[in-house]
């Protein structure tokens, strides 16, 4: 779809780009002067395998404050991104033949994660009519003897839906009675939620001892390139990371662990705004969705994705062209609308398709111009 998208617009066609996974904002201000600075000081060595211990600090009082997980500068490994920081996860704890129960939809990397540990991703689908969002009893019964691990995001990409305190809760509760299961809490959309304040499961005692929390800069901050993630974790677990990345890539970057410090101890206004932006874009692309025959969408509580139903269209046939899958609607979509979007096979639900609202209003409304005029039935 990249290579696609890319051949359309070197041959100076206009295409809206609803696939990416990054906020069109700028870094804040005050996050790329302490960059500037860091380099002024000297900041251009090799840093510590686990960051450095100011930033670990910082973490450890976000925690506590944030989220109310007491994690001390010890059981803190920062990573060249929150995706580095589950892989050191997943290598350290998943052994051949482990396996590993997966909320569907679900980010992408995360099958192919336990895959290359050698282990068996076991997927719990959700669809729009329950919110993409599955019980604890759903989960409990996907557990074997063979099950060592539990991993999920809220706010969820793709689906954009947020798990509230009293799921979390039942599901702490629930895996409270399976002790040998590590659950792995990937939060990095944790400041863009349009509902409520963000919960962290391992506030719950009966889980806390065996929480993974995983976070990281990218998305609240708009720092994707910056690549920092930081896990939170029980001491041992945080050493084998330490003691895997130490072979893997050593340090993470030192001018991106100075402008993290300022992203974490700073001024919050800019995420602030950023959120509130994605906020009238959901809705905007909500009323623009309702808009098109066949489509059917739930209402995302965070994250900047929508994750609608297109089953509708499977087997019709558009302008000329039989739909086979929604992969092959999204390579139709590109090539008669000119916009990208990205087909919910990856993601575990093959019905779905990805639309990202991280484009600003105008092109939004441009590029659904242009889908509801490419999804009409011949």
């Amino acid at each position: 779809m990249a290579k696609k998208a890319r051949e359309l617009s070197a041959k100076g066609v206009k295409v809206i780009n609803l696939s990416l996974g990054e906020p069109d904002f700028p870094t804040p201000t005050h996050i790329i002067e302490a960059a500037k600075k860091a380099l002024d000081e000297g900041y251009t060595k090799y840093t510590p395998v686990a960051g450095f211990l100011d930033l670990r600090q910082a973490i450890s009082e976000k925690f506590k404050n944030d989220n109310g997980l007491n994690y001390n500068a010890n059981q803190i490994v920062i990573s060249t991104g929150a995706k580095h920081s589950i892989m050191n996860v997943i290598l350290s704890l998943i052994n051949p033949g482990d396996e590993v129960i997966v909320p569907a939809p679900f980010w992408v990397s995360y099958s192919e994660m336990i895959k290359l540990a050698s282990g068996v991703p076991v997927f719990v689908k959700s669809n729009v009519e329950n919110n993409y969002k599955s019980s604890a009893a759903d989960f409990e019964a996907a557990i074997t003897p063979k099950t060592k691990m539990f991993l999920f995001s809220s706010p969820c990409n793709p689906s954009g839906s947020v798990y509230t305190r009293d799921e979390l809760k039942a599901i702490a509760d629930m895996f409270g009675k399976y002790p040998n299961i590590y659950i792995v809490s990937d939060e990095i959309y944790e400041h863009i939620n349009f509902v409520s304040s963000h919960h962290s499961i391992g506030q719950f005692e009966s889980v806390a001892d065996r929480v993974i929390t995983v976070n990281g800069v990218a998305k609240a901050f708009s720092m994707t390139g910056w690549r920092i993630g930081y896990i939170g974790a029980p001491e041992f677990i945080a050493k084998a990371c330490e003691k895997l990345q130490g072979q893997f890539t050593s340090g993470t970057n030192s001018i991106a662990q100075r402008a993290t410090l300022a992203a974490l101890t700073g001024p919050m206004e800019p995420t602030k705004m950023m959120a509130d932006a994605f906020l009238k874009r959901r809705d905007l692309v909500i009323e623009r969705i309702k808009s098109i025959p066949g489509v059917v969408c739930n209402i995302p509580e965070g994250a900047f994705y929508v994750f609608p139903d297109f089953s509708y269209f499977i087997g019709k046939t558009l302008k000329g062209r039989t739909i086979q899958s929604t992969r092959d609607l999204c390579y139709y979509l590109l090539e008669e609308a000119h916009v990208s979007t990205v087909s919910g096979e990856a993601f575990g639900n093959p019905e779905c398709i990805r639309i990202s609202y991280s484009v600003n209003e105008t092109d939004l409304n441009y590029a659904f111009d242009r889908l509801k005029e490419a999804l009409v039935v011949d």
